[in-house]
């Protein structure tokens, strides 16, 4: 117990230090992600970004969209009147997003020369790994004085379920995302339904992580049967559904295991069209209740990404 608190108290002090001290330079915070073109489904990234500053309220805190397509999308209404009228809600920040790299650029031009990077990105797939090349080329800059380095820190933080190292292991990355996920279990529990996510996946690298993390969902509530599936790549849609015929499940609720209730928790998900999870697990004779919130609306995921911020300047401010 002596050592634990120890630990805690040295990774505070760091922390503090590493604020007081980039406080000098102007620290600045950048919370990158795919990005949404639903107005309803900003309130997910607003709520990690009001967590994220009220946990840092020096710093200054960025969203950054890495999708080309969805920041073309708000681009093209900064001009269209008969939207904002519609959505007197969406503030400039959003109608003027830029991708990470200007994003980082503009903040280090604005005398910003401690950044951090925090992906909201549920796991290591590809939009991180292009993301952590973005950081890794920046950092790879080396000017003759070095007093013209353009930053005195640019690092970036781990997904919500981990990354590969040993430093943070990804097994308690996943294991804390389980216990995040608690209040979509007691839902499914009180209902009497089994509880299905969708993912997005993708084709490029491993999404083991999802399974991992319904083996640690299954493990930690061991009385509602949990499936995941992902869009692209494993677990299939198919891959579900035997689990649920395995298991004669009648009724589930359907939730996206995705940062924003966006485009695919909209039609991929939840619509009515022939092909969508809803209308394939109602094709099987089951009920479905679907659920039209992202992740980010969580406050226990939020958190996760607070968490993530809090090592990854205790641990730049270490090196």
């Amino acid at each position: 117990m002596k050592k634990t608190w120890a630990i805690l108290l040295s990774t505070l002090l760091l922390l503090g230090c590493a604020l007081s001290a980039s406080a000098q330079d102007k620290t600045a915070i950048v919370l990158a992600g795919f990005g949404t073109s639903y107005p309803a489904a900003l309130q997910s990234l607003t709520n990690i970004q009001d967590k994220v500053q009220k946990a840092f309220p020096e710093a200054k805190v960025e969203l950054a969209f890495t999708s080309n397509i969805i920041r073309k999308i708000w681009h093209e209404r900064q001009t269209d009147l008969a939207f904002q009228k519609v959505h007197p809600e969406i503030s400039k920040q959003i109608l003027y997003v830029q991708g990470p790299l200007a994003t980082i650029a503009n903040l280090q031009d604005a005398g910003y020369r401690t950044i951090y990077v925090q992906p909201t990105h549920i796991f290591a797939g590809e939009e991180f790994q292009d993301l952590s090349a973005y950081v890794t080329g920046l950092n790879s800059i080396e000017t003759i004085k070095e007093r013209f380095m353009p930053f005195e820190t640019l690092a970036i933080g781990r997904p919500a379920l981990g990354a590969p190292g040993d430093l943070f292991p990804y097994h308690e990355d996943i294991h804390q995302a389980a216990k995040a996920l608690a209040s979509d279990v007691a839902i499914a529990r009180k209902n009497g339904q089994a509880l299905i996510y969708m993912g997005h996946g993708n084709e490029y690298f491993s999404t083991g992580s999802y399974v991992e993390l319904q083996h640690a969902m299954r493990a930690m509530y061991p009385d509602v049967s949990i499936f995941i599936g992902v869009v692209e790549g494993f677990p299939s849609p198919e891959v579900v559904k035997e689990g649920l015929k395995e298991q004669h499940i009648a009724k589930v609720v359907l939730k996206p295991l995705m940062i924003v209730a966006g485009d695919h928790a909209n039609n991929d998900m939840a619509s009515d069209e022939e092909d969508s999870w809803k209308s394939q697990f109602e094709h099987m004779g089951i009920e479905v209740t679907t659920v039209l919130k992202g992740l980010g609306e969580n406050p226990a995921w939020a958190d996760i990404y607070v968490k993530h911020l809090e090592q990854l300047i205790a641990e730049s401010s270490a090196q």
